[in-house]
């Protein structure tokens, strides 16, 4: 479904893709015409933590570099049922590293949407108590932070959300592989914040079945001291409206957001 939501979009046809290889993880990256050589934009897919590889994974990046106007890496991490966690996550702080080394931490942006904002809240995490340094900002859109789905929304908002109507525990626990749900790298949004995490911006929106993860993190962030920015927009479901003007408007703030945080101190 992801696929044939994305085949039709023109802008992946006028930007530069190529594939690189970081650790054993195939990374696609592109390049769009605005982009500077000196930053890079770490793009994770998401598709609920077990679809959205391939050319999926590919044109979502395309779709990332177009909002952001830079060099966009996007990992085409391992999956269930062959990979259950943490083999994605592996994957994605293994590019995480890779880009550190290559452009330096405050040259890197770090976002995903969906279960790409689930790992990347969890990469952030897992980086700093592994010590690499973190990056200049993270972006997490509609993001899938609470795996045991404890929210209220997943209850108030079932069958109200046009794109993902229902929650998705059957995913969650082949994902999980008989891990703790609870788990901060599998829940970010019970991870430890106080001990240091990069500004972060957050979206939602009113008919979000994520709604509940987005806005608890917001406090979340808040009560340990991170800069964060929280955006809910009216009626928009999880993943956006598809083109209305409430998604260009999003995008216009991510690329503020991002501008932001890579502008010199």
């Amino acid at each position: 479904m992801i696929l044939s939501m994305l085949a039709g979009w023109e802008g992946a046809r006028d930007l530069d893709t190529r594939v690189e290889v970081a650790s054993a993880v195939r990374v696609y990256v592109t390049v769009p015409p605005s982009a500077v050589d000196d930053a890079c934009y770490l793009d994770l897919h998401g598709g609920g933590l077990i679809s959205g590889g391939g050319e999926a994974c590919r044109l979502m990046g395309c779709l990332t570099a177009a909002t952001v106007g830079l060099r966009t890496c996007s990992p085409d991490y391992r999956m269930p049922p062959d990979h259950p966690h943490p083999a994605a996550l592996d994957d994605c702080v293994a590019v995480y590293r890779m880009l550190v080394e290559r452009y330096g931490a405050d040259r890197v942006i770090v976002g995903g949407a969906s279960a790409g904002g689930n790992l990347a809240a969890a990469l952030v995490l897992r980086a700093r108590d592994e010590g690499l340094p973190m990056p200049a900002g993270l972006v997490l859109c509609t993001p899938e932070l609470d795996l045991t789905e404890s929210g209220d929304t997943f209850a108030s908002l079932r069958n109200v959300d046009a794109v993902l109507p229902l929650p998705l525990m059957e995913a969650n626990l082949l994902y999980a592989a008989g891990a703790d749900l609870s788990s901060p790298l599998l829940s970010p949004l019970f991870g430890d914040f106080s001990k240091g995490f990069p500004r972060t911006f957050l979206q939602s929106g009113t008919r979000d079945l994520f709604l509940s993860n987005t806005v608890r993190m917001h406090r979340a962030l808040r009560r340990a001291g991170v800069e964060v920015e929280l955006h809910v927009f009216e009626a928009m479901p999880h993943g956006g409206f598809g083109g209305a003007p409430e998604d260009a408007e999003l995008s216009g703030e991510i690329r503020r957001f991002v501008a932001d945080c890579l502008r010199p101190a």
